[in-house]
């Protein structure tokens, strides 16, 4: 077994998962939209880690492909381990930046620096694991889908999570939005210190589940 497909199968569920309950969960959440917010994280995920572990994503979908005989059996134990471990992470980290009470939340709900930090480090590692995996990677080159991967990453982020932080993942336009009197001047910092942690996270997961494959 190759612990790279299990960790791309680990990060590919706790999206799916991570947007379900931010879009789904209030307050902010997507409303009528969530499940264009849902789908279009599970289509960047599938874009993303499709070339290394299939992305599957789902212990069902594992289960036909073994079926199928298109991954092997001594492989679907770690998968469905991956996948489940990927959905309760993203569940508990769902219910820390919606607080405790997410369901029913006190009037004038502000989201926790923590909560902020968070998930402006977490969209934008997704969004550079999107960008080095689709655009960078030998498994996905020449293909025509990535400029449509990488966009609907923002698009899902933005509605996953752009009523907790502002949804900048992205130091440039966190600068941008706060000379608009967007954004706090006294708040840029989460937005830096979470994009550029995100981006090397994602640049040294890529690099481990790339390693064997060619690529340097």
């Amino acid at each position: 077994m190759n612990p790279a497909k299990l960790v791309v199968e680990f990060i590919g569920t706790f999206f799916l998962v991570f947007t379900i309950g931010q879009t789904v969960i209030g307050p902010n959440d997507a409303g009528a939209l969530a499940p264009l917010a849902i789908g279009a994280a599970l289509m960047v995920m599938i874009y993303a880690g499709g070339h290394i572990s299939g992305a599957h994503y789902n212990p069902a979908v594992t289960l036909a492909v073994a079926l199928r005989g298109k991954c092997p059996w001594a492989d679907v134990p770690g998968y469905m381990i991956a996948q489940v471990l990927g959905a309760v992470a993203a569940a508990v980290i769902t219910l820390i930046v919606k607080g405790d009470n997410p369901i029913y939340p006190a009037p004038g709900h502000e989201y926790s620096v923590v909560a902020k930090l968070l998930v402006e480090f977490l969209f934008t590692f997704a969004l550079c694991y999107v960008v080095l995996n689709v655009a960078t990677s030998k498994g996905t080159s020449g293909n025509p889908f990535y400029g449509l991967a990488i966009g609907f990453t923002v698009v899902t982020g933005a509605f996953a999570v752009g009523g907790v932080s502002g949804g900048a993942f992205n130091p440039a336009v966190a600068v941008g939005v706060t000379v608009n009197k967007l954004s706090a001047v006294a708040n840029i910092w989460i937005f830096l210190v979470g994009d550029f942690a995100g981006a090397v996270a994602a640049a040294f997961v890529w690099k481990f589940t790339h390693t064997g494959l060619g690529e340097e």
